[in-house]
């Protein structure tokens, strides 16, 4: 019986890192560049995986910042606009900066970080869901 119910008692990981991409073809980044992950997803036997949007931002130190492409407000996919220089939510009008600073509109807070790494030239996110609807980034249960 405990065999059977392994994977239903086991505790899950609840987030995987995802290769966003070599961080070689992020070194001369100007302005915020969109890559789609996989996400892998398990849940007692099965295994599953889902795409989502982030963002790859410079910093102006060097370093690289991975953002969610899920608006904080109440969750549709921001987009970045070159030519108006800003992250903007085609739902409700809420606006960000390049590095993901809120401006305006209904958005309570910034656009969500995400942790990242690089591992072997390689840049690696944990994508995770954050509340919605709530001025302080936490973790959505």
């Amino acid at each position: 019986m405990r065999f059977a119910t392994f994977p239903l008692r086991a505790p899950t990981e609840e987030t995987t890192w995802s290769d966003v991409g070599k961080v070689d073809d992020f070194a001369a980044l100007a302005e915020p560049v969109a890559r789609t992950i996989d996400i892998k997803r398990v849940d007692g036997w099965r295994s599953s995986v889902v795409q989502n949007g982030v963002y790859v931002v410079p910093t102006g130190s060097g370093q690289l910042k991975v953002l969610s492409s899920v608006c904080p407000h109440l969750g549709c996919s921001v987009r970045w606009i070159g030519k108006q220089d800003k992250f903007i939510c085609p739902c409700h009008g809420g606006t960000f900066t390049s590095t993901g600073v809120h401006v305006s509109g209904p958005p309570l807070r910034a656009m969500d970080e995400l942790e990242s790494r690089v591992e072997n030239g390689v840049l690696k996110v944990r994508f995770q869901y954050f509340r919605q609807l709530d001025a302080k980034k936490e973790l959505a249960g």
